[in-house]
C-alpha cells in the first residue's frame, strides 16, 4: 500500500471525530478457534513490576482450563517500548500483547501495529468510565485495547499549613490564583505550588479537564489543535501566576522541588491518585500532613478532570491468536483476584471501576492515614475523566513542551507564544511524516 495513501486510510482508521467510521487495517483477520485446536502460547510485553505473579494467576487458574499460556517479557515504559513494538512490528515479530500508555495508542494503530478486539472486549465496556473507555477507541467503533490503569488528576495541599495561613481549598481555578496571592502576602517565602515544564502528561491534563481535544479529524484529514481556545486558556492561567510570582517556576522531581515540599516551601500539588508514593519519597517528613480534594474547576458547579498517566492492554496485528490475547486483556483487567494482584504486586491504581473501592483501597495510602475516604473520594474524582484526544505524533508535541515551555517558565515570558510554537513543530512533524493535516 503506498505510504501517503496509507496514512490517509490510518486518518479514518484513528478518527477522533464523532460520526467516523473505523477502517479495518491491512491484515487484520482474527484467528478462529485457538484453543479447540490445541494448546496456545502468549508473550506479553509490558513494564509493570510484578506482573509476572499476576499472569502466574491466569496460567494457573482461567488460561490453563482453556489452554491458554501467557509469558511475561518486561520491557522499558514509555517512548522507548512504543519504539521497540514499532520495529518489531516491521519485521512481522511483535509480541501477542502489550502495554501501551494511552497516549500511544494513536501511534501504534497509525502504524497498524494493533488489533481491533471489538468483538471479543465490547462487554468489558460497563467496568469502566466513559472518558476511560473512550482512550482505547479512539472515538470508533473500534477498540484497540483494554483499560489497565488511570491517573485521574486531584489536588493536595498541606492540611496544617492552610489551616495556619487561613487559606481555603480552592474548588475553582480563580480561588486557585486568590489562594496562591494570598500565601504570598502572609508568607512571601513560601509558594502555594510550582508550574513545571518537565512533565508534559500534567499540562495536557490540565488541557484535557479545560476542554481541550488536540488532534481530531476532518474528513480524511488530521486536524491539531494544541493551541485551541481551551489550552490558551491554560497557558494564559498558568503563565500569569509565574510572571507576577504568585507561584514558583521550578521543575519537578529534582533535589530542591523535592526539599520545597518536604519543608513546607510549597504547600500544594496539582498531580494525579497516584501522587500518595511520590510525596513518601519527596516530601517523608510530612507524612499525615497532606489532605486529597478535587481538582479546580473553570466554572464553578462543573465537575471533570483530567488524567495524568495510565495504561493499556492491547493486542498485536502480529499474533495469531488475537482472541486469545483479547480474552487475557479482558481478565487481567477486569477479574477481581487480576485486580486485586496488580494492585498488590504492582501499585497500579486500577481503570476497572468496580477495583477502585475495594481490596488494597478499603483503607487509604499510609500517607494519607489521616484521610479515611482518600480511596472513596478518589473513585467519585476517576468517573469524572473528560475525554481525550490523542495523535499519531504525541511525543513530538510532549518534546516541543518541555523546550517551549521550559525556556517560557524559566524566562517568565509567554506561555501564548510556547504554545504556538509547540502547534507548529507538531504539525511541521505530521506533514513530514506523510499525514494529511487540514490547515
Amino acid at each position: 500500500m503506498p505510504y501517503t495513501t496509507r496514512r490517509r486510510l490510518v486518518t479514518s482508521a484513528v478518527a477522533l471525530a464523532l460520526g467516523t467510521t473505523a477502517l479495518a487495517a491491512c491484515g487484520t483477520e482474527s484467528g478462529d478457534g485457538e484453543t479447540a485446536s490445541g494448546p496456545v502460547s502468549l508473550t506479553y510485553w509490558t513494564w509493570t513490576p510484578g506482573m509476572d505473579k499476576v499472569v502466574d494467576l491466569w496460567n494457573k487458574g482461567p488460561g490453563k482450563k482453556d489452554r491458554i499460556t501467557v509469558t511475561v517479557k518486561k520491557q522499558a515504559s514509555g517512548d522507548t517500548l512504543v519504539t521497540k513494538i514499532l520495529t518489531a512490528h516491521k519485521a512481522g515479530k511483535a509480541p501477542d500483547l502489550v502495554q501501551a500508555e494511552y497516549q500511544a495508542l494513536p501511534t501504534l494503530v497509525s502504524n497498524d501495529a494493533l488489533a481491533d478486539i471489538s468483538e471479543t472486549v465490547a462487554g468489558a465496556k460497563d467496568r469502566f468510565a466513559d472518558g476511560v473507555w473512550q482512550q482505547t477507541t479512539l472515538g470508533t467503533d473500534a477498540v484497540y485495547a483494554v483499560p489497565q490503569d488511570i491517573g485521574p488528576m486531584m489536588f493536595y495541599y498541606r492540611e496544617d499549613l492552610f489551616e495556619k495561613y487561613g487559606l481555603s481549598v480552592p474548588t475553582t481555578w480563580d480561588e486557585f490564583a486568590e489562594t496562591a496571592r494570598e500565601l504570598k502576602k502572609a508568607a512571601p517565602d513560601k509558594d502555594l505550588t510550582t508550574f513545571s515544564a518537565n512533565d508534559s502528561g500534567l499540562f495536557a491534563g490540565l488541557a484535557q479537564q479545560a476542554g481541550a481535544r488536540w488532534w481530531t479529524t476532518s474528513g480524511d484529514r488530521w486536524k491539531v489543535a494544541i493551541n485551541d481556545a481551551a489550552t490558551r486558556k491554560v497557558a494564559k492561567f498558568w503563565g500569569g501566576l509565574v510572571e507576577e510570582g504568585a507561584i514558583d517556576n521550578q521543575p519537578m522531581y529534582t533535589p530542591s522541588w523535592n526539599k520545597a515540599l518536604n519543608t513546607g516551601k510549597q504547600i500544594a500539588w496539582v498531580s494525579a491518585v497516584w501522587a500518595p508514593g511520590t510525596l513518601t519519597t519527596a516530601a517523608p517528613d510530612t507524612r499525615g500532613k497532606w489532605a486529597m480534594a478535587p481538582l479546580p474547576q473553570w466554572s464553578a458547579g462543573e465537575n471533570r478532570t483530567g488524567s495524568w498517566g495510565g495504561s493499556s492492554t492491547a493486542v498485536t496485528t502480529d499474533s495469531e491468536h488475537r482472541e486469545a490475547a483479547a480474552k487475557f486483556a479482558t481478565w487481567l483487567n477486569t477479574d477481581r483476584a487480576a485486580l486485586s494482584a496488580l494492585a498488590k504486586e504492582s501499585g497500579i491504581y486500577p481503570a476497572a471501576t468496580n477495583a477502585q473501592t475495594s481490596g488494597a483501597f478499603l483503607k487509604p495510602p499510609a500517607y494519607f492515614s489521616n484521610q479515611a475516604d482518600f480511596y472513596s473520594k478518589a473513585a467519585g474524582i476517576a468517573g469524572t475523566t473528560a475525554p481525550s484526544a490523542w495523535g499519531p505524533n504525541v511525543n513530538v508535541a510532549y518534546t516541543s513542551f518541555k523546550d517551549a515551555f521550559g525556556a517560557a517558565a524559566k524566562n517568565k515570558s509567554d506561555f501564548g507564544a510556547a504554545l504556538d510554537t509547540m502547534q507548529a513543530d507538531t504539525v511541521a512533524d505530521m506533514k513530514k511524516q506523510g499525514f494529511e493535516v487540514a490547515e
